[in-house]
């Protein structure tokens, strides 16, 4: 990918998440995640790519546009393969709570897992800690290890842990080690990400969630030198057979980062809709927005955090994907 990919993306997170943040805490998430995707769906028309979604909003009977299969761009090439979610957070924007996420990692063709959407358990910790994790490890070896690569005592440790009762034991294991706990209602992979950008406050994220966010959060991850491990986790045969049908031989294996994320020419976007510990949110002003977004490349492992004013008059597609009726 031609490195002028970067900015590309980033207009695609932006427009989703000014797009969607105008239904914070409105109480309709169904809204909120249409808006998102109509948004970030008309912004990738516009970028000259041969792109096909393996991770999006469902199979073509599920979902009327990034469905699985879903070619985007304008161009015969490059070929890339494409994992969006367009709102990550569904019910924070509804609730009007924090942690709510634009987000995209796109990869040569090939390069991205197709993860069925289907739960996975998940360890994901930043570039001080990798190499360090095992998720067949008890949460006590894990946790200890990431404090000594951190030169931190396992009391000053912060674990994000989606807050679910399937998660009841693995909450008593970090408490017991200590560690602090910041249980989150939604949304794994902005957690996921800040566990790898210094100064977030955040050292491990850990516990069953989605298993396409751990794809998009491994994207990241991979951009930044952290690490994460993960396995499926289906609930019943059709979830079974549906990750065999996608090409995952050895459906109960430890999936790696190389798993996850083949090579290194990979490009994740992140823009914020509602302020969390990596990115603040989006501020509607009187002639437009501002919005905070982080682009990372893996091939050049640049990082930019980026601010960007939005003057609706001037963009005529964004204005009008921020008209509400």
């Amino acid at each position: 990918m031609e490195r002028e990919f970067t900015l590309e993306f980033v207009r695609v997170t932006e427009a989703a998440a000014l797009a969607s943040a105008r239904w914070m805490g409105r109480g309709d998430k169904i809204a909120a995640d249409d808006a998102a995707v109509k948004a970030m769906r008309a912004v990738f028309d516009t970028i000259a790519m041969n792109g096909t979604v393996v991770i999006g909003e469902g199979e073509l009977d599920e979902a009327p546009m990034l469905y699985i299969g879903e070619k985007l761009g304008h161009s015969s090439h490059p070929k890339l393969d494409v994992a969006v979610d367009p709102l990550e957070g569904t019910n924070l924007v509804a609730k009007g709570l924090n942690g709510a996420i634009a987000v995209l990692a796109v990869a040569e063709s090939g390069c991205l897992l197709h993860a069925p959407d289907m739960y996975m358990n998940k360890i994901a910790v930043g570039p001080g800690a990798a190499g360090k994790i095992s998720l067949d490890a008890p949460v006590r070896d894990n946790l200890k290890a990431v404090a000594s690569a951190l030169k931190k005592s396992l009391n000053d440790l912060t674990v994000v842990i989606l807050d679910r009762d399937r998660h009841e034991q693995v909450i008593k294991d970090v408490r017991d080690c200590g560690a602090r706990i910041r249980l989150i209602s939604d949304g794994d992979v902005s957690p996921a990400v800040a566990a790898a950008v210094a100064g977030s406050g955040v050292d491990v994220m850990m516990g069953i969630g989605g298993a396409p966010e751990g794809v998009i959060a491994a994207a990241a991850l991979k951009c930044l030198g952290g690490e994460m491990q993960g396995r499926l986790m289906p609930t019943n045969e059709e979830e079974y057979n549906r990750a065999l049908t996608m090409g995952i031989g050895d459906v109960n294996r430890m999936l790696t980062m190389n798993d996850l994320v083949r090579g290194d020419d990979v490009i994740f976007s992140a823009t914020g809709i509602t302020d969390s510990s990596l990115l603040k949110g989006v501020e509607y002003n009187a002639t437009g927005a501002k919005t905070y977004s982080l682009v990372m490349r893996a091939k050049t492992g640049t990082i930019r955090f980026i601010e960007a004013t939005h003057i609706f008059a001037k963009k005529p597609l964004i204005g009008k994907l921020n008209v509400m009726c």
